[in-house]
């Protein structure tokens, strides 16, 4: 996958209008590209890395996925209905998520999900059909918004990272109520995704994948 390939469209644009907006993520965004991610370009697998990957480190993650990924060969909705919650287990997964990503498989392989029709959706009609499946929650429907289908102004206030970046660049107190965190992106619209990314890498300087 070249370089080019890996920054969504509006990318350039959204780093230029959010200089005018604050210029303290000046330096940040200079950090932070190219690239801003690495896509895994596969619908089932960036929601399966999204559960791997709740409530732990970026590090952490990483490591069971590929773990999985050993085991597995690859990660597709076929590999993890044949391996089964035991031996997906055996990767690292709790009991809950090896269930989770089995469910999800489920879904991928009768065509519950269909990825056909999430383009034409909008964002909060997509974190509705994803969060009704078990283990899928909203955090883990605006991982796959920003990292799969690039939407420019998601806002995952849930996500540790962002708020550890937060407290760090805009000093916000730890402990936050939720609207404090919610108005915190809004002087970034339209492009909170960008604003997040590079938050992110303010935190983390490897390209997180998806």
């Amino acid at each position: 996958m070249s370089e080019e390939a890996m920054v969504p469209a509006w990318w350039e644009e959204s780093c230029a209008a959010l200089v005018t907006l604050d210029d303290r993520l000046e330096p940040l965004i200079l950090q932070a590209r190219p690239p801003a991610v690495t896509p895994s370009g596969d619908a089932f697998a960036t929601l399966a890395r999204a559960i791997v990957g709740q409530q732990l480190s970026v590090k952490a993650a990483r490591r069971v996925w590929e773990r999985l990924e050993e085991g597995l060969g690859s990660v597709s909705p076929q590999t993890v209905l044949q391996a089964g919650a035991a031996r997906l287990r055996e990767a690292g997964l709790s009991g809950a998520k090896a269930s989770w990503l089995v469910d999800l498989a489920e879904h991928f392989a009768v065509g519950r999900l269909d990825p056909r029709c999430w383009q034409e959706m909008d964002d909060e009609a997509i974190v509705r059909t994803l969060i009704a499946v078990r283990g899928i929650g909203r955090w883990t429907a605006e991982m796959f918004l920003i990292f799969h289908l690039w939407r420019p102004d998601v806002w995952p206030i849930d996500d540790l990272g962002l708020r550890r970046a937060l407290v760090r660049h805009a000093g916000l107190p730890e402990k936050s109520p939720r609207r404090v965190w919610l108005e915190a992106g809004e002087r970034w619209r339209p492009w909170r995704t960008a604003a997040t990314w590079i938050l992110w890498r303010s935190l983390e300087a490897s390209p997180v994948i998806y």
